[in-house]
């Protein structure tokens, strides 16, 4: 890690504060951060992070920037105007840790190698607690050369990197991964409506389908800990936000001429659940409404 001297840090969100925190403790760089929100900037300066007073701020100090914003817009907003286009110079580097559009991704990536930059799709995965542990999920799209760069930074607040392919395979990949958790999770919130209504404990269901063959990430956490103590706050990965990211996946989908209907469906249910007033709640409050229906 000694060929970046400066990091840079934009989105301080409920997933980018511990990720820069754990950045900020580990990495042993001097770190700057930025976000629209004073608060998790205060906590950082006060760990040890410097703060910058605009985007073009921090851009300008870092060797490699990362970025954890909620979509593919914002992403957009800080890449163009007085931002990372306009700002960057030969050999920085940008990590856009968040799940983003693919085509998208790669446009902005031609743009920076025009410029002698680079960048690199990296979204995470896991939980706001791996996130806090330092053990998140990060699934990377770059040249190897600039995989093995990024690497030991990415491993300050990732146990699992994986390098899935050149720019944009890191998303490919992190997209298909939450299309394939939202439709387990609807099957779960429907498996535990069921369930109620014929007179069996949803607890106990799921404990049970946990020793058997319906074992998943997505029962022991999305059904254990929200959809059986119907715990579905605000501040987390919301319905909003489910919906966002599955329309990639329809989108990459539609470019190869495959229909998935699986995806389809929790679109539907995902639709209905922010049309029903659930739009910022995390997004397995879809049980709620299924037990509804």
């Amino acid at each position: 890690m000694t060929e970046y001297k400066t990091l840079g840090f934009i989105g301080l969100g409920v997933m980018g504060e511990p990720i820069c925190r754990n950045l900020v403790k580990k990495s042993g760089k001097r770190v700057v951060v930025f976000d629209l929100a004073t608060e998790p900037l205060q906590r950082l300066r006060a760990d040890g992070a410097d703060v910058a007073e605009t985007v073009a701020d921090v851009i300008k100090q870092s060797d490699v920037l990362f970025l954890c914003l909620p979509s593919a817009k914002h992403v957009r907003a800080v890449f163009e105007g007085d931002g990372i286009l306009k700002n960057v110079r030969s050999g920085q580097v940008v990590v856009d840790l968040g799940t983003s559009s693919v085509s998208q991704t790669r446009d902005f990536a031609g743009q920076l190698q025009a410029k002698g930059a680079a960048w690199a799709d990296a979204p995470i995965a896991r939980t706001r607690q791996a996130a806090q542990d330092g053990t998140l999920s990060v699934m990377v799209g770059a040249v190897p050369v600039l995989y093995a760069a990024i690497e030991p930074l990415i491993r300050c607040f990732a146990t699992d990197v994986t390098n899935c392919g050149d720019v944009g395979a890191g998303q490919v990949t992190k997209i298909l991964n939450n299309m394939v958790l939202f439709e387990t999770v609807n099957a779960l919130a429907e498996a535990v409506a069921v369930a109620k209504h014929n007179g069996v404990d949803p607890k106990l269901l799921l404990e049970t389908l946990s020793k058997g063959s319906a074992d998943s990430f997505a029962l022991r956490n999305h059904g254990m800990k929200a959809i059986v103590p119907g715990l579905f706050p605000e501040r987390a990965f919301s319905t909003e936000y489910a919906l966002k990211d599955l329309s990639y996946a329809l989108e990459l989908a539609a470019d190869a001429g495959i229909r998935i209907r699986g995806a389809e469906l929790i679109g539907t249910v995902l639709q209905e659940a922010i049309d029903k007033g659930s739009k910022d709640n995390y997004f397995p409050v879809i049980a709620k409404h299924i037990d509804r229906a």
